[in-house]
């Protein structure tokens, strides 16, 4: 959890950057994606042990709002986006939560919720190292989505969901091959011409993460960065930036690397908005 206090204090350091305290997500925004049932049952804190166990997090009322404001943060940044061409939110890209549970520290699915909830034509780029499974199976039959998602073939989830575009990656890629693969596959998302993309941006392919098991630097990760970042700035195209995963030992280095994605898009942006 450290992860998101040292990040946010790097962005402030710089001066650069405004925050905004990130509303609740409506109940009725969470509950067009995942069950009803499901939904009551965390917010009044009724899930079954076992639930709760591949959650992942002890359930609590704190664990409710964070939850809501990760949601709600989701949905912000993309009204950021649509009015400025980009936003951003330091929570967010819980990827792993499905229809009725969650999984992987993941409760609500926030990229699924905020898709349908602006209703555009939507690209998801996830690379996080894990896959994007809860988010590829919530999405599947939209026609307006492409799901793209490029992660460790033998990492976490074993059952792995079917997203339109799958990249499996071998243990210990390195910087080289990792953006060649990126690079091959990128140009089907821009000629999806989708009128908003959601960039999950895990970190956890760098190198020193405890649970990545690729050999990403952090240049790497800005020139994957860059690729996703710099053809949505030059094709028009609104983009919302997702945190996502980061478990380097020491934590200061997926602090660094998260807060290298916002230093990023500034610099592909320019300095205004």
């Amino acid at each position: 959890m450290r992860k998101y206090r040292l990040a946010r204090e790097r962005l402030l350091s710089t001066g650069l950057f405004a925050f905004a305290e990130a509303p609740l997500a409506p109940r009725e925004a969470i509950k067009r994606v995942h069950s009803p049932a499901y939904v009551q049952a965390f917010l009044e804190g009724t899930l079954s042990a076992a639930e709760i166990r591949r959650i992942g997090f002890p359930w609590s009322p704190a664990l409710v709002t964070r939850t809501l404001a990760s949601a709600g943060g989701t949905l912000a940044a993309t009204r950021q986006a649509l009015d400025t061409g980009i936003g951003g939110t330091l929570a967010g890209g819980t990827h792993h939560a499905f229809h009725d549970y969650g999984s992987g520290f993941c409760v609500f699915n926030d990229i699924a919720i905020a898709v349908t909830d602006c209703g555009l034509r939507a690209a998801i780029v996830d690379l996080d190292v894990h896959q994007g499974d809860g988010t590829a199976a919530l999405l599947r039959t939209h026609p307006n989505v492409l799901t793209l998602s490029m992660h460790g073939r033998n990492n976490f989830p074993f059952r792995k969901q079917e997203s339109d575009i799958d990249i499996e990656l071998d243990d210990g890629v390195t910087d080289s091959v990792y953006l060649a693969r990126l690079d091959q596959a990128l140009p089907r998302v821009w000629d999806f011409k989708p009128q908003i993309v959601f960039y999950q941006s895990g970190v956890d392919a760098l190198a020193q993460d405890r649970l990545g098991r690729l050999s990403l630097t952090l240049d790497g990760l800005a020139r994957r960065d860059e690729m996703v970042l710099g053809p949505c700035r030059s094709l028009s195209i609104p983009v919302v930036i997702t945190l996502g995963g980061g478990y380097a030992q020491p934590i200061e280095l997926t602090a660094e690397a998260h807060a290298d994605t916002f230093l990023t898009a500034r610099r592909v942006f320019g300095p205004e908005p």
